[in-house]
């Protein structure tokens, strides 16, 4: 599910718990719910965690090389969310 969605289906001030919830600002996270700014890699994870996973990193910004280590502790079934930086891009391929 994408952050508009998950925003909309949250409840009232979803964007604002959300944002306390991961150290950003309100109108941040809704630049990033309106696709006005994408969303860093680094502040990926924490609103995959804040979400309970109902929004993934690669969601959140597909064009990072996403991969998945187990840790039973995170709330998505496949695992922890880690860049993988050894990834070959389209660029060097």
């Amino acid at each position: 599910m994408d952050l508009k969605t998950y925003l909309s289906g949250a409840g009232r001030g979803a964007a604002s718990r959300l944002s306390r919830e991961i150290g950003v600002s309100p109108v941040l996270i809704s630049q990033w719910a309106s696709d006005a700014r994408p969303v860093p890699a680094e502040r990926c994870p924490p609103i995959e965690r804040a979400t309970g996973g109902a929004v993934t990193c690669e969601t959140l910004n597909p064009n990072e090389p996403w991969r998945r280590i187990p840790d039973t502790a995170w709330p998505n079934p496949k695992g922890r969310p880690v860049l993988d930086f050894a990834a070959t891009t389209k660029e060097a391929a």
